[in-house]
């Protein structure tokens, strides 16, 4: 929610839409129901408090499923509101501005089904690259063995075309890397105060991973600062973000609660 530029205040809901999308290519009838009832409710609330304008738009998951007007037309019949499907690049876009504005620097944005990864020098766009593997597709493709893990996060990842950003400052936007340091940061009550600014290394980052996966989904639930909607597919993203770290010759980052969500309102309002 937002009021003269300026943020107010961010929720947010995990709904997997992209589950069983690596396997059937489809958004199932679950997924794509309980998603459009939350953006319902999100569109109700933001109206309830004096929206004026209220901008609903889809990633990964919707752009790559074969039957995504499905999705988009039983939003529409709910809430009466066109969903923006952007492009990897664009979201990628969307994400560097949202975490860093205009400065140099770069992003990592695991998410559920996509990662993208955006770097910036002298103002300029250098890279920006989506691939369609993100932590709910590796669970589909993998399940949470480390050894599967690592070879379908591989053989994904030979589409980054080659860049050494290892003199930039890399953001990671998105759940995963929240998620990681709110474990990190052991928090009983997540703390966007406490999450934003979170240093983490590569290190740690797929130390935490191989951690994760040696327990059952049970057992990670509770971890101390993990959302159980999270456990299953948590381990898998922390070796997914380490790979990608080592693409790009990248030995920590920066957690940013700033992300597309931010930049996207920015596009709208013409602030980019």
């Amino acid at each position: 929610m937002f009021a003269d530029g300026k943020l107010l205040y961010k929720t947010i809901e995990t709904t997997r839409l992209g589950e069983g999308l690596a396997v059937t290519g489809e958004i199932n009838d679950e997924a794509c129901e309980r998603t459009a009832q939350a953006v319902k409710n999100f569109v109700f609330r933001a109206r309830e408090e004096g929206a004026e304008r209220v901008y609903p738009f889809a990633t990964a998951a919707v752009r790559s499923a074969k039957n995504r007007s499905k999705f988009l037309e039983r939003v529409a019949a709910l809430c009466g509101l066109e969903v923006d499907v952007v492009s990897g690049e664009r979201e990628a876009d969307l994400g560097i501005m949202g975490a860093l504005g205009k400065s140099d620097g770069g992003i990592i944005d695991v998410g559920g089904a996509s990662t993208e990864a955006t770097f910036r020098r002298g103002g300029v766009r250098v890279y920006s690259k989506s691939v369609d593997i993100g932590t709910v597709r590796l669970l589909d493709l993998a399940g949470r063995d480390e050894d599967r893990l690592l070879s379908v996060i591989d053989k994904y990842l030979e589409s980054y075309p080659d860049f050494d950003a290892s003199d930039l400052k890399v953001c990671n936007i998105g759940g995963t890397g929240t998620q990681i340091a709110a474990v990190k940061h052991g928090l009983k009550t997540y703390d966007a105060s406490i999450i934003d600014g979170t240093e983490l290394s590569r290190k740690e980052i797929f130390g935490m991973g191989e951690r994760l996966l040696k327990m059952t989904v049970e057992e990670v639930k509770r971890v101390s600062g993990m959302e159980e909607r999270r456990a299953d597919v948590i381990g898998g993203g922390c070796l997914l973000l380490a790979r990608v770290m080592d693409k790009f010759s990248i030995s920590s980052l920066t957690v940013s609660e700033s992300d597309n969500l931010e930049g996207y309102v920015m596009m709208k309002e013409g602030r980019l």
